[in-house]
């Protein structure tokens, strides 16, 4: 005991180790030293520039009437949310406007989730009984051709996307509904910042264009299947109605919130730039890094509410292309190439179009929310401006370096210009080993057919 007593007492300098904070820590930290900067100087002078110790003002409920106001994306692009509403494929409401209740809500008891799952039930007693038409036929008819084979394949694949629904959409309702009220909540916010509210140019008619294309686009592919395919029924075509036509609205809903965030990151930067311009910018600027970060991690919310749907869209999008390339291959090595070939060529067409305008506009997205805002602040002149606003640009600086502007499926997969590269080279493997297998069959049947016409 007199041992441990004599080590306790003893005063064991040990070394310090400096904490691992997160960013948002070190922002917490930032600004409680700036409050404690501002509260001794305010002890010590009676005329001081508080503009120099800007701390952020604390948050406030907004007004629920004010919030439908200004929510310019919301009224924006409302009919696509109603389609998918009508649709079942994100059931989705509008709560009452009430204070201290998000004005986008999800409850499994609402009647857009009881109308999803009546629309459910009856799509899937459609596709059950065409998924059966067209297994007995795959599995009966040994006389099929090849490239016919390959059609079945890939509609048969496609059916299966229904039952998928539910687990990859509805599932996650709330966090659609979390990115809905970020949008909702940043544009109030951004109006109260810089004064000037986020118009969204051209977006109101794009969604209705964009609403109606996508149904008719499903409903042109299905009617060419019907009058290419001798063994494509024409009630076969009210199962691919519904599940093309989501195919195509997933494609527009990511184009249209790329294209948001590009036009509010676009209106974000020429409000920072007009307040470069301004004498003594540091308290703006405190309050656009807020407004940046925001923008940022509603980016990143988009990948997390919607990466079931997108992660099957990516899924489909690569077994369908891999398919329909080797079975054209294929059957043009048997038979020559003819129209139906051309109609496979045409789905890999459709399906690469679709990942690349998803991956192409994520990357545009990305790059006008980070890499332009970066730019921007490394352009500016430290040396004319004062200590408070070199702090807040090299803040700025680190608040972008870390919260990237990234999309990604919740940790599956970032949508990028790379996952194209990714998903072509990963094909182009299975092809190869696919082929090889196909040339090494010819190679062995003229092999057979040689020796039988050798006397």
């Amino acid at each position: 005991m007199a041992f441990w007593a004599t080590v306790a007492s003893r005063e064991v300098a040990s070394p310090r180790v400096m904490p691992a904070l997160t960013p948002s820590q070190k922002q917490f930290l930032h600004d409680e030293l700036r409050y404690r900067e501002k509260l001794n100087f305010l002890a010590d002078n009676d005329d001081v520039n508080l503009s120099d110790y800007y701390v952020p003002k604390e948050e406030t409920v907004d007004d629920p009437e004010l919030l439908d106001k200004h929510d310019s994306f919301y009224h924006t692009t409302k009919s696509l949310l109603v389609l998918f509403q009508i649709m079942g494929v994100m059931p989705i409401h509008r709560n009452p406007p009430k204070p201290n209740l998000p004005r986008t809500g999800y409850s499994w008891t609402s009647k857009q989730v009881l109308w999803a799952m009546f629309v459910y039930v009856i799509q899937t007693t459609v596709v059950i009984f065409v998924l059966q038409e067209r297994v007995n036929k795959f599995v009966t008819n040994s006389e099929t051709r090849f490239d016919e084979a390959i059609y079945n394949v890939i509609f048969i694949s496609l059916l299966f996307t229904n039952f998928l629904l539910p687990v990859a959409s509805w599932r996650h309702g709330p966090q659609v509904a979390i990115f809905k009220n970020m949008w909702t909540n940043y544009q109030l916010k951004f109006l109260k910042v810089t004064g000037t509210p986020i118009v969204f140019p051209n977006l109101y008619p794009l969604t209705w264009g964009l609403c109606i294309f996508s149904w008719t686009l499903s409903i042109l592919i299905n009617l060419s299947q019907y009058f290419l395919q001798p063994d494509f029924e024409f009630w076969y075509t009210f199962a691919y109605y519904p599940l093309i036509a989501m195919l195509n609205c997933f494609c527009s809903l990511w184009y249209i919130n790329c294209n948001a965030f590009g036009t509010a990151s676009r209106a974000l930067s020429e409000s920072l730039q007009k307040t470069l311009r301004s004498e003594k910018p540091a308290q703006k600027l405190t309050e656009y890094r807020y407004l940046w970060v925001d923008l940022s991690h509603m980016m990143q919310q988009l990948g997390r509410a919607y990466s079931n749907m997108y992660g099957m869209y990516c899924l489909v999008v690569f077994f369908t292309t891999i398919i329909a390339t080797y079975g054209s291959l294929s059957e043009i090595i048997d038979h020559g190439a003819t129209y139906k070939e051309v109609g496979l060529f045409v789905i890999v067409f459709y399906c690469m179009s679709l990942l690349y305008i998803i991956c192409n506009e994520a990357h545009y997205a990305s790059q006008r929310v980070g890499l332009d805002f970066q730019t921007q602040l490394l352009n500016v002149n430290l040396t004319a401006v004062d200590s408070a606003t070199q702090k807040e640009v090299e803040m700025f600086l680190v608040a972008i370096s870390k919260n990237p502007p990234i999309m990604n499926l919740d940790g599956y997969a970032n949508i990028n210009r790379e996952l194209i590269t990714s998903n072509v080279s990963f094909m182009a493997t299975y092809l190869v080993v696919l082929l090889q297998f196909k040339i090494t069959e010819q190679r062995g049947l003229r092999s057979q057919q040689a020796i039988a016409m050798d006397p």
